[in-house]
């Protein structure tokens, strides 16, 4: 390829003066009647093509190939009916003609296949499109092809905006008709208290010709963490409140369901997944002392030191049999509200602490029945036992002794020890991993300070997390009806606190004492969970068993499959298995339920499933391209024909590529026109012929 352009051997300015004097002397020569005037207007032009220069410039071409992008649309909206088969035979199609080619580059981009439980939403077709042409030259560019049900949701609101200098073609998969139900949660919380409600407002709607099912009214079911609390009826195209009770901290998956049709498209959509976390309003806490001792202010500091505790501490300081004549208006205490807080209020106490605490009759023993009681309807209670405990003025003596897990054997250890935690309290979360704790397993030496008292008991029920001189029992959990007790066998442990020899983890054990107690799900010693990490939901069980069962997986489209775990620290087994669509997933290993949500809680995906060219045709015609249903084609996919700038790119069953002849310079040749010596021989030769003219 060659072409002639200019490299003047004097300034652009100077040549511009030079013409127009040239012109001047020639529109003068003209004026005046000089017959020679063309003459010397042709040698002056001939002088001025001189000094600028005319080359013969020769480039070496190498044609570029254009390129098209094919964009497969692979979102889980796909997998509806026979939408993947009609993509499948589409792109198998389109790759057997592109590839007749050989002037263009094809370029398939899998569009909504990334890693589940990324942040990613929905799917987003024109992010990757641009990923894919971003290091391709608008003059290459042939055309984009997209295969979809029309679903997309990073369309642009301009079609103009989309500036692409080439025709999108959109081939729509699936049916023109389509029914469907959604249930949308309009409006949710993201906190709440514990033992309230929280209102969620529901929405659910209808999409398509109704099917044979369909009602104005349609039932709903109401599961929390897995396991179904209420079940109710919504009408149709109408926003209603559900109030959910909450009750645990921490995390609370809520799982909503509406019945569904078998003639709709999908009913993943048919399902919204909430999490609230739930709080604690206040935990109250009722503290009795039996009697002032050393370790008592160490439990009124580390319970008033929590903000969102409310205590009410009472200390019984002259039990009855210590009478000295005093008359009671004139003593500085207030009597013991007994029949109030054992009575009236005792169920609107969280937890309550005996410490030290002896059968005086201080307390009757009705009010003790009502403890043991508010302790099997699901409250918490937590002993730590003095001497006392081991005399016939124990506790144990009492109605307490149906919840108590320990029994007294009569007998008081009065010598230095360090707690051990034990082998069940190695796989328990409340003593599990305790700073300086001994390796239960192991058997080897904890790294805290001693204790100098326990008191002799067998136990009876629970577990004991800790042990002491000849093993026995420090702290012992149970489970009584549908509450909890702790008994701590010590009245040493204010030794922590005060960093005697060392100190120990006082705060952390009673803290995570307090949770257990509270039933906090992190807690549990019998818990099972899973997270979602690199594409692969992980599942995690913590047991206090020695081989867990495998757990049984259920994926949202209803596909079930075991687990086997595999121990990954004491106490704590795991599983890893391969997700392949995102939505809700149910987990079940004996009695254990849980649920995990892969992807997005409620997916863009499943907003609205029916297959559309709403969406994508004013895009598509935007740039020169149109929206053309699948089942229409006579054949897996159109023509596709080759067209160059300014034809027509689409057809009834065909859709054009644009053919753009790029091409890229490799190397170039410069030579002059003509060489410097015929341009003055030239100029001469009209200058003579102008001299002639003038003398004949």
């Amino acid at each position: 390829m060659w072409r002639v352009d200019f490299f003047p051997a004097v300034p652009e300015t100077l040549l511009a003066v030079l013409l127009v004097c040239t012109l001047a002397i020639f529109a003068v020569a003209i004026w005046t009647g000089q017959r020679a005037g063309f003459w010397r207007l042709g040698a002056l032009l001939f002088l001025l093509l001189a000094l600028s220069n005319p080359s013969i410039l020769t480039e070496e071409r190498e044609g570029l190939d254009d390129v098209v992008a094919l964009l497969v649309d692979r979102s889980e909206s796909q997998e509806i009916g026979a939408r993947r088969a009609q993509t499948d035979a589409a792109l198998n199609d389109l790759k057997d003609q592109l590839a007749k080619q050989d002037d263009l580059s094809v370029r398939v981009v899998e569009v909504g296949k990334e890693n589940y439980g990324s942040v990613r939403d929905g799917t987003n077709v024109f992010a990757d499109l641009s990923r894919a042409l971003e290091d391709v030259a608008p003059d290459r560019f042939a055309g984009a092809i997209l295969i979809t049900d029309g679903q997309v949701h990073d369309a642009p609101e301009n079609p103009e905006e989309i500036g692409l200098s080439g025709p999108l073609h959109t081939l729509i998969t699936g049916a023109k008709q389509g029914y469907d139900r959604k249930l949308t949660v309009e409006r949710a919380p993201v906190f709440g208290i514990v033992g309230d409600s929280v209102s969620v407002t529901l929405r659910v709607d209808e999409f398509g010709a109704a099917g044979e099912q369909s009602r104005n009214l349609l039932s709903v079911d109401v599961l929390l963490d897995g396991r179904p609390v209420q079940s109710q009826y919504l009408p149709v195209g109408e926003s209603r409140t559900v109030d959910i009770d909450i009750d645990h901290g921490g995390e609370n998956v809520i799982e909503i369901r509406i019945e569904t049709d078998p003639e709709e498209l999908t009913a993943k959509n048919n399902v919204a997944v909430l999490e609230v976390n739930g709080v604690r309003d206040r935990l109250r806490v009722l503290l009795v002392s039996g009697e002032p001792h050393a370790g008592e202010r160490t439990w009124r500091n580390l319970l008033k030191a929590d903000p969102s505790v409310d205590l009410v501490h009472f200390t019984i300081l002259r039990p009855p049999e210590k009478q000295d004549g005093t008359p009671i208006d004139e003593l500085s205490l207030i009597a013991f509200p007994t029949r109030e807080l054992f009575s009236e209020k005792l169920d609107e106490f969280d937890l309550i602490i005996f410490d030290r605490y002896q059968r005086r009759n201080v307390l009757p023993l009705i009010y003790l029945a009502n403890v043991a009681r508010f302790v099997e309807d699901g409250g918490a209670l937590l002993t730590a036992a003095g001497p006392a405990f081991a005399t016939t003025l124990s506790l144990y003596r009492t109605p307490l002794a149906g919840v108590l897990p320990a029994q007294p054997t009569g007998d008081v250890f009065e010598q230095g020890f360090r707690p051990r935690v034990t082998e069940s309290g190695a796989r328990h979360p409340v003593t599990a991993n305790l700073p300086g704790a001994n390796q239960a397993l192991q058997q080897s030496e904890p790294n805290w300070g001693r204790w100098f008292r326990l008191v002799a008991t067998e136990r009876v029920s629970g577990d004991a997390l800790m042990s002491g001189p000849e093993t026995d029992p420090v702290l012992i959990l149970d489970r009584v009806g549908d509450g909890r007790v702790a008994q701590l066998l010590s009245d040493h442990s204010w030794l922590w606190a005060r960093g005697f020899e060392g100190g120990g983890p006082q705060a952390e054990l009673l803290r995570r004492l307090a949770h257990w107690l509270m039933k906090e799900p992190e807690l549990e010693e019998e818990k099972l969970f899973a997270d979602v990490e690199d594409g692969a939901l992980v599942v995690k069980r913590r047991t206090m068993e020695d081989v867990p069962q495998e757990v049984v997986v259920t994926s949202p489209s209803g596909d079930r499959q075991n687990a086997t775990l595999v121990e990954s620290d004491v106490g704590f087994w795991t599983a890893r298995v391969p997700v392949s669509e995102i939505g809700l997933y149910r987990l079940e290993n004996g009695d254990q339920i849980a649920v995990a949500a892969v992807g997005p809680l409620n997916p863009w995906e499943y907003s609205d499933v029916r297959a559309t060219d709403q969406v994508l045709t004013p895009i598509s015609q935007a740039t020169g391209g149109n929206a053309l249903w699948l089942g229409d084609q006579r054949r897996d996919a159109p023509l596709v024909r080759r067209v160059t700038q300014g034809r027509e790119t689409v057809g009834r069953e065909w859709i054009g590529l644009l053919r753009n002849d790029a091409y890229a310079v490799r190397s170039v040749a410069s030579s002059p026109l003509l060489p410097a010596w015929l341009f003055l021989a030239i100029a001469s030769l009209a200058v003579l012929f102008a001299w002639r003219r003038e003398g004949a």
